[in-house]
């Protein structure tokens, strides 16, 4: 291979190469040489890797290859995580009971620890010496070594010799673990204790206890080696068991205690680890018992079922490479197929053999070879469709109003998203006499082309009654009425399935008032302070019915107040689990935008409906009219 085959990570490895070399033999830059070698071993890495990712991709070029891969990473690669699943959580079941076992004893003895402290707490002040004699034979069963000072009436120590003092404020009535600090020439250090602290009618009782390693390692017999880090020296001797067999693993389990201090009682507890060293079949054989031997028969049985599970391993790797023999000559004369069609040759046939899938594959093949010219008649046919579809989407948005009425005390926003090309949703704004304004928002039953028809229908059907009535007064004006006429319009220009949800609303910008008729539409939310209103349905949906009666209401928008209208393309879209978004989650969202202009809180709301459903394309038009009381 030439200099000019080679690639930039070659090239630059065999120059990086050649310079580290020069230095290392020539020592001409020692202090340069540590520096080209990380870079020289950083480029030899990336190089490795790129020939490692060529070789990859040779190798499974061909389908067998690939499909033998497969195999591995389908069957063998999940035993083989599943065996490593076992074993990590196995260790930590072990771990975690071993040190629960050596724990619990540990805390069964400084509980009888505190026992005697506190009975001689109660004991008469001239014959403290009796009431130890007491408690002694219990006291070295769980620590043959301790140190005891009472304090009060009189003041006794045990031994004799001990120099033990109470401990400093405020320990008060304690017992536990504690650090203590030994400032003799013999064992110089901050060490581990337990200790009991008890105080009672002016009696002042503390023993103190060391934790050694012969004491830790006899509190759970044949478990193994218990320590402290660093605060307890380990033993000369070890008192890890033999391994049963093969897989009688070593088991190494850390545990945090945090242990306070005794000269610092308000600072926060140092933090120990308490470490067992067993094996799988020493914690077993202390939880089932060793008369029955369950821990010997617990690790044969998995030695056994591992070694079922390698061969049924690989068995199935050796049935698969020979199924594969069978696919790939059939996949070959599909390649060769698809080579004829890559060069237009549609009239070449493959031989179809047997009959299995491939077989039916082949033949499909071939009837796609016939069918591909049709296809792409079909594919110019869609391409037109969707060009009309871009234009009536053009249309539809010239349709949707451009710009809001003024009004004095009114903030308007809309905004309509939809799910297809075209949309069934609507929405309008209209000037009226008085500086007053009409506005709507609908739903049209269905997606699509006649959606958007009966949408543009009922926009020039609002906008002909609203202008026919520009010139009264607004008083006259009824949203009752006008919402019965475009009902019986509707009913008797389309299809009986054809209807829509509607809510109309009629804004008096002298008082503030509001008039609305809501046809069977979501009820829009009004929210006032902290407060949320919903102004429910007044009448069916308009187009369903010849003759339908609609109500008409009237609230009065104070400052602050905030309507807002929606489509079910808000609150109805699902999650992965079925889950709708919801009214109450477009509440909250209401509540939490409230101070933000209107574009903010359509934006967010649109937004968190997305993320809600997780997908890329809407579940259905979403439609959102914001009215703000200034």
């Amino acid at each position: 291979m030439t200099w000019a085959h080679l690639g930039r990570t070659e090239r630059l490895v065999l120059v990086l190469l050649a310079i580290w070399l020069l230095l290392y033999f020539s020592a001409i830059a020692p202090g340069l040489l540590p520096v080209v070698t990380f870079a020289t071993a950083t480029v030899l890495i990336a190089g490795l890797i790129k020939v490692g990712r060529m070789a990859m991709q040779n190798l499974i070029w061909r389908l067998r290859n690939r499909l033998i891969v497969a195999y591995l990473f389908v069957a063998v690669v999940p035993i083989v995580l599943m065996l490593a699943l076992l074993l990590v959580t196995s260790y930590a079941v072990v771990g975690q009971m071993a040190v629960y076992l050596v724990n619990k004893e540990l805390d069964n003895r400084m509980r009888i620890l505190g026992f005697p402290a506190e009975t001689l707490t109660r004991a008469p002040a001239s014959d403290p010496q009796t009431a130890l004699n007491r408690a002694l034979p219990m006291l070295r069963r769980s620590f043959p070594k301790f140190e005891m000072v009472a304090t009060g009436h009189q003041e006794f120590h045990y031994p004799p010799e001990s120099k033990l003092e109470s401990p400093p404020e405020p320990w008060k009535n304690s017992n536990g673990l504690i650090t203590k600090k030994d400032h003799s020439a013999e064992n110089p250090g901050e060490h581990l204790f337990a200790w009991a602290h008890a105080e009672s009618g002016g009696n002042e009782v503390t023993i103190l206890a060391p934790i050694t390693a012969e004491l830790l390692n006899s509190l759970i017999p044949g478990i193994g080696d218990v320590n402290f880090i660093g605060k307890v020296d380990r033993t000369s001797r070890s008192h890890l068991p033999p391994p049963v067999n093969a897989i009688d693993l070593k088991v190494s389990f850390p545990y945090p205690v945090f242990v306070p201090s005794w000269e610092s009682p308000n600072a926060p507890p140092q933090r120990l680890f308490f470490v067992v060293e067993t094996r799988y079949s020493a914690v077993l054989g202390i939880v089932f018992g060793q008369k029955a031997d369950w821990s010997e028969l617990a690790m044969t049985l998995l030695f056994t079922l591992v070694g079922i599970l390698f061969l049924v391993e690989a068995i199935s790797l050796w049935t698969g490479i020979k199924v594969t023999r069978t696919i790939t000559g059939a996949v070959h004369e599909l390649y060769e197929g698809t080579q004829h069609v890559l060069v237009g040759d549609f009239s070449h046939r493959i031989p179809v053999k047997g009959m299995d899938q491939l077989a039916e594959l082949s033949s499909s093949f071939n009837t796609m070879t016939e069918n591909l010219g049709r296809l792409i008649v079909v594919a110019k046919e869609k391409e037109r469709m969707e060009s009309e579809l871009a234009i009536a989407r053009d249309v539809q948005n010239q349709l949707f109003p451009k710009d809001v009425p003024f009004t004095r005390s009114l903030e308007l926003k809309g905004v309509c998203s939809p799910a297809r090309t075209v949309s069934g949703d609507y929405y309008d704004f209209m000037a009226l006499p008085d500086r007053g304004l009409a506005f709507a928002i609908g739903d049209v039953a269905g997606k699509g082309i006649s959606a958007a028809l009966l949408m543009a229908t009922i926009q020039s059907t609002m906008r002909t009654q609203l202008s026919a009535a520009n010139g009264n007064p607004m008083s006259s004006l009824s949203a009752a009425g006008m919402v019965a006429t475009l009902n019986r319009q509707l009913y008797a220009t389309t299809s009986a399935e054809k209807y829509a949800t509607f809510f109309f609303a009629l804004y008096d910008d002298a008082n503030g008032e509001l008039t609305y008729t809501n046809a069977g539409h979501l009820a829009p939310m009004l929210l006032r302070g902290s407060e949320i209103h919903m102004l429910d349905s007044t009448g069916t949906v308009v187009g369903a019915f010849p003759i339908a009666h609609y109500e008409e209401r009237t609230v009065t928008m104070q400052a602050g107040d905030i309507l807002l209208a929606y489509t079910d393309g808000i609150v109805e879209p699902e999650n992965v689990y079925g889950e709708m978004f919801g009214e109450d989650r477009l509440k909250d969202l209401l509540v939490k935008y409230a101070k933000a202009d209107s574009t903010e809180l359509i934006a967010r709301t649109m937004e968190a409906v997305v993320q809600w459903t997780g997908e890329g394309e809407l579940q259905d038009d979403m439609t959102m009219v914001v009215a703000k009381r200034l």
